[in-house]
């Protein structure tokens, strides 16, 4: 079973005025285990970066889904309601997911999940949409497949 997988990574990043900086960021990566999940970073950051590259913690996520087919520079995360109703006590239950969604701002969002939840049978509320601090994602790479 693959897990969505949060690496933070430490390196040496080039500001935009040339000056080198070392930093830590986080990176979410769709992987069957943390093993993979930072072979995967260090495999993308790699041949972006100078110096020493590290990854620094992993952690698994409790993220249901992520809305790759959208545009975005920035990832959000959506917390959304479920809704059913208790057939024995005919009262309302709800079931909270996460889901992560790109955006160029909190708009693009709430738009682009939206879009991605047209189709979908079930009832839900959006409880909160907060940026998160992930540079990328990185869907699993299946075998044969260049992602």
């Amino acid at each position: 079973m693959a897990y969505w997988i949060e690496v933070k990574a430490r390196y040496e990043k080039t500001l935009e005025n040339g000056a080198q900086k070392r930093v830590t960021e986080p990176y979410l990566v769709d992987a069957l285990s943390c093993t993979e999940a930072e072979a995967r970073v260090i495999e993308e950051l790699t041949p972006f970066t100078s110096g020493d590259l590290s990854v620094i913690s992993n952690k698994k996520i409790n993220i249901s889904e992520v809305f790759l087919s959208y545009v975005g520079d920035r990832w959000y995360k959506v917390k959304v309601n479920f809704i059913t109703i208790d057939e024995k006590t005919a009262t309302e239950k709800k079931s909270a997911s996460y889901i992560i969604v790109p955006g160029n701002n909190f708009k693009d969002a709430y738009n682009n999940f939206i879009d991605g939840m047209k189709g979908t049978l079930a009832d839900f509320e959006i409880e909160s949409i907060a940026e998160t601090r992930y540079m990328e994602v990185y869907p699993a790479k299946l075998s044969g497949q260049d992602v």
